[in-house]
């Protein structure tokens, strides 16, 4: 016990934080998770919640559970100690790496209700999955990587609010001019696309890409075998999917080639296309009347975010795939996207979106209701012609 919790002081004490993400959170609930991919700032923002925001009087501990104590001894065990000690808030990093994670949650939840449980854990973490249900009792909450509205605020220091997607539709003149009062949004667009996404390009923006390469091969290496249950001799059917991808998106799948290519069985190709959605690696993008079955072949396959695109295909990265991939990113983190019969892309079956260049014409789209142009390279927009830029600053 104090191991952890010197462990606890000392990671509070090394704390370097440079921004305060703002995630609609209720913690007032006992037990709440936070799921997200590798590298987009889960722990930082758990450690800086316990540093900042806890009530007075609060005795929270963070315990990781790669953490070899948890080896011989078992989460709810510590739970009880802990609540002995008159411990208030318990803070569990990387849940998805302890073996019976949802039962011990589910005790500690039923046991101890004077303790409040954060719990952080993959984005292949299945909340339903596991010996125990817990849908009835945890919260989850899915943190993504940085908007572009974020990106700003860490870049400039200016405070900007996020907007929904009605607000910037209705209107997205008078929040250019508020925004580009303050900042020329098109000064940071580039290097957002280029680097912005994660926010360990804080520590390196001249070892991004390799650090970037580097966690998308943990994803594949380490948690794909460890949470999805692919064995490590088959990792590489899975990276070689990933690389035709990579050079082609985005990407209009021919399961069968796929099959062929990779030489597995076309169910198996549907399947690792929907674990490398999970992992958060590429987003796939389904038409208006496909099935919601997990195996619906899609229409179009993105990587997740443009800073991947300029990771893995640094000499084939076309400027309108890049634009697709920010529009798809930032909307579909909050709003149901599909694609379109008429353009690119479906927002909440009702608004039609065209992405394109400053000179995008709406001819593929006049007499389309509810439709609007997403243009780059422009600061402010009119009519139905928005400026791209303004879709990163929907959270």
């Amino acid at each position: 016990m104090k191991e952890l919790i010197d462990n606890h002081n000392r990671q509070l004490e090394e704390l370097e934080h440079r921004f305060d993400r703002t995630l609609a959170i209720d913690w007032n609930d006992r037990l709440i998770g936070l799921t997200g991919a590798r590298g987009v700032g889960k722990t930082t923002y758990l450690l800086h919640h316990i540093k900042t925001k806890l009530p007075q009087g609060a005795k929270p501990i963070y315990v990781s559970l790669d953490d070899i104590y948890f080896s011989s001894n078992t989460l709810v065990d510590f739970a009880g100690d802990w609540l002995k000690r008159s411990g208030t808030h318990l803070f569990i990093d990387e849940i998805h790496k302890y073996p019976n994670w949802s039962q011990e949650l589910k005790n500690i939840y039923d046991r101890y209700k004077k303790l409040k449980v954060v719990f952080t854990g993959s984005s292949l973490l299945h909340i339903h999955s596991g010996e125990a249900d817990l849908s009835r009792r945890a919260v989850v909450y899915t943190m993504n990587g940085l908007s572009f509205r974020e990106f700003l605020q860490i870049e400039t220091g200016k405070i900007f609010k996020p907007y929904t997607l009605s607000e910037v539709l209705k209107n997205h003149a008078s929040i250019a001019k508020e925004v580009v009062k303050e900042i020329h949004p098109l000064a940071y667009f580039e290097d957002y696309l280029m680097y912005g996404y994660y926010p360990f390009y804080l520590e390196s923006k001249t070892s991004y890409h390799r650090k970037l390469m580097s966690t998308i091969n943990v994803m594949l290496e380490v948690d794909l075998p460890y949470l999805r249950h692919v064995e490590v001799k088959y990792i590489h059917k899975l990276k070689k999917l990933l690389h035709l991808i990579a050079h082609a998106v985005p990407f209009q799948p021919n399961v069968t080639k796929l099959a062929g290519d990779i030489e597995v069985a076309r169910n198996t190709v549907m399947l690792y296309l929907n674990y490398l959605e999970d992992s958060r690696i590429i987003n796939l993008l389904h038409s208006k009347s496909s099935s919601d079955a997990y195996l619906a072949k899609p229409e179009k396959v993105f990587l997740h975010h443009p800073n991947m695109v300029y990771a893995m295909n640094k000499e084939g990265s076309e400027i309108g795939t890049i634009r697709e991939c920010f529009f798809y990113n930032q909307v579909n983190n909050l709003y149901n996207v599909k694609s379109s019969t008429v353009s690119d892309f479906l927002v909440e079956d009702k608004y039609t979106f065209e992405v394109g260049g400053k000179n995008k014409g709406k001819k593929q789209i006049k007499d389309t209701k509810k439709s609007y142009v997403a243009a780059d390279n422009i600061e402010y927009g009119s009519d139905n012609t928005i400026p791209l830029w303004m879709f990163g600053f929907l959270y």
